[in-house]
Order: C-alpha cells, then sequence, then structure tokens
C-alpha cells in the first residue's frame, strides 16, 4: 500500500512542530523561569549573588521544581574587590518556560532580543500567580532588580552603583537598575517597556525606596540546567 502524503498534511505536521517547540505540558516539573513570589524582606540585599541563588532555589522548592538548578538573573559589578558578573550568563542556555508550559525565550539571544515572549501574562511566580504591574492595586510591583544593562551585561567597575553595593546594601545609600515585568511605563520608549533595564531604584537600596518606584524586591529566576 502506498501512502500519499501531500502538502497540506505537511504544513500541518510543521506547524504542529513549531507549537510543540514553543510551549511545553503545564506544571511545576517543567517550570524553567519564574518572578519571585517575594522578595529577601531586605531590600535589595540579597546576600550577594549567593544568597539570591538560594531564593530562587527555596521558592522553586516550595513550588515542587526544586531538582533544578536555579540562578537569579542579576548581575555584579567590578569594584570593591568584586568580579564583574553577567546575568546573561549565569541563567543556563535555555529554552525557558513558566509554570504554565508557555515559553519565555528559546535561548539567551532570543531572551535578549525583540522577539521574546516576557510579558505581564507570562512573566507568572512560581505559583503560577500574575505579578502585579503599572496601575494594579493595591500596589504596582513591576520593577524587578536586574543591575543589567539591555544586553544582559554588568555595568562597569567605574559606572555608579547599579546594583546596590552587590546585592548586599539595604539603607539609604546606592541604587539599582530595574527592569519593567508587564513592559508597561509612562512612555512607550525602550527604556521604559523593557523587561530587564528600565531605570535606577531613588531613595536608597531598602525595601521602602524600592516600593517608592513600582518594586517589591522581586528578582527574575532561571532554571539554568
Amino acid at each position: 500500500m502506498k501512502i500519499r502524503i501531500t502538502r497540506i498534511s505537511i504544513v500541518t505536521c510543521a506547524a504542529m512542530a513549531l507549537v510543540s517547540c514553543a510551549n511545553i505540558a503545564p506544571g511545576p516539573k517543567s517550570m524553567s523561569f519564574f518572578v519571585s513570589s517575594v522578595g529577601s524582606g531586605k531590600g535589595a540585599d540579597l546576600g550577594g549573588l549567593a544568597g539570591a541563588d538560594k531564593h530562587c532555589q527555596s521558592l522553586a522548592q516550595a513550588a515542587g521544581a526544586g531538582d533544578r538548578t536555579w540562578r537569579a538573573y542579576l548581575s555584579t559589578q567590578g569594584k570593591d574587590g568584586a568580579p564583574t558578573v553577567n546575568a546573561r550568563d549565569r541563567i543556563g542556555k535555555g529554552p525557558w518556560h513558566n509554570v504554565k508550559g508557555e515559553r519565555i525565550a528559546s535561548d539567551v539571544g532570543h531572551l535578549h532580543g525583540a522577539g521574546n515572549n516576557m510579558t505581564k501574562q507570562s512573566a507568572l511566580d512560581e505559583k503560577g500567580q500574575v505579578v502585579a504591574g503599572r496601575g494594579d492595586k493595591p500596589a504596582n510591583r513591576h520593577d524587578i532588580l536586574t543591575g543589567s544593562r539591555s544586553d544582559g551585561t554588568a555595568f562597569a567597575g567605574n559606572d555608579p552603583d547599579m546594583t546596590c553595593g552587590n546585592w548586599t546594601r539595604s539603607g539609604a545609600e546606592g541604587a539599582v537598575v530595574v527592569g519593567h515585568h508587564d513592559r508597561s511605563g509612562p512612555s512607550n520608549d525602550p527604556w521604559a517597556t523593557s523587561w530587564n533595564s528600565s531605570h535606577q531604584s531613588r531613595g536608597g537600596c531598602n525595601q521602602k525606596a524600592l516600593q517608592g518606584t513600582g518594586g517589591d524586591g522581586l528578582i527574575y529566576c532561571f532554571a539554568a540546567n
């Protein structure tokens, strides 16, 4: 018996393959990205990169996804004896999916390009909840800590503080660069809609200062393996 393969069937199969590559079965076991539902409680003092990674790992563990190695999307500046670390180099190769199985990005280049799927509806926390954004009540929480440039690299060591002392400050001193997970700002300019490099905090590195510009000390967490 001869099997006739039509052009329509080939196109259909190709389309189905693209869909399967974009999304996967939902659930914590397949989750490889989330926005932290809570911060450290100490503003931008996360205990350095190690403390931030531990925070991601603990939240993932509580959500049923602790069997993977989780990394915080954070950069550090080469100053005060600390090395320069790029956020983009810490998070593995991808692809990354939220807890609903929706693909955020296929790889590092895609994540930092115009075609990623980082939106308010897809940048969910580890519990699958939408994180409050611009205009939401009771509080906007869209300022996500990154300390990074838009390409995921660190600021220079001779630049002003962009990482709250490399994630160790929680007082009135210092500042941190944040991104908008909801891609929403006071304008449609690229800086205002950037998910990872929108603006600096004001008034220091404490929790009140971060909340004052529309944040809550939240971070992006990626599975690196």
